[in-house]
């Protein structure tokens, strides 16, 4: 599914250069799940741009289901994030006026799919997320848990094989935040590779492949034995 080799991203802050990312190596097997974990400035953020196709290495190799993605144009990029790629964030990005139901929809619009095919997928995804009475609302009227899961419900709707979650329970109360995570844990069982980041030890620790971040190096790269 997912092999970096000898990843790095450098920026440049003055004359001075900043290693977000240090000889990177790692492999996400297709259906995994993999919580990326380390303090602030570990690096965590910028592998997340990496693996979602935001941000191109400086140096290494990045394979996403066997397709070398450092050699791509930006178009090319794109067109494969939007295809095999979905984003959950921690502060939602849904646009205030559009309602739930149009606000999943979004990626399908942008993708040029028909109206008829939108609305049967976006029905079926509401109904998947217990969002189907609040289709209609807009995001000023869905309480914190509800917007996260319409963010999530965008980001599955083109059926995506990778799905990338950035704290996705940092803005909401620790019942929304249970909730959201069992939806995520859901969609990872139903076979999306789901990798997620975050400073919360307790949600780092149910994923079943764990990965923790320093100064821009993996730390550590743990994984639970599957079940015989």
């Amino acid at each position: 599914m997912i092999e970096l080799e000898h990843v790095e991203r450098d920026f440049w802050v003055g004359d001075e250069t900043v290693h977000a990312l240090a000889d990177v190596s790692l492999q996400i097997p297709p259906g995994d799940y993999l919580s990326v974990m380390g303090p602030s400035g570990s690096g965590k953020s910028t592998l997340l741009n990496v693996l979602g196709l935001l941000d191109r290495p400086t140096r290494g190799s990045y394979r996403l289901e066997g397709i070398e993605t450092t050699t791509l144009s930006e178009e090319q990029r794109a067109a494969l994030r939007r295809q095999r790629i979905g984003f959950v964030f921690q502060a939602f990005h849904l646009i205030p006026r559009l309602t739930a139901a149009e606000n999943i929809a979004l990626p399908m619009v942008l993708a040029g799919i028909p109206p008829g095919k939108r609305e049967q997928r976006v029905a079926e995804v509401l109904q998947s997320l217990n969002l189907s009475d609040r289709a209609g609302h807009r995001p000023d009227q869905l309480s914190g848990g509800q917007r996260q899961r319409v963010a999530i419900g965008r980001a599955i709707v083109m059926q995506p094989a990778l799905l990338l979650a950035d704290e996705p329970t940092g803005n909401l109360d620790q019942h929304s935040g249970q909730e959201v995570i069992a939806l995520l844990e859901q969609l990872n069982a139903d076979g999306i590779t789901l990798v997620i980041v975050t400073h919360d030890a307790r949600i780092g620790q149910r994923a079943h492949h764990r990965v923790h971040m320093l100064d821009g190096h993996i730390h550590s790269d743990e994984q639970d034995h599957a079940p015989a």
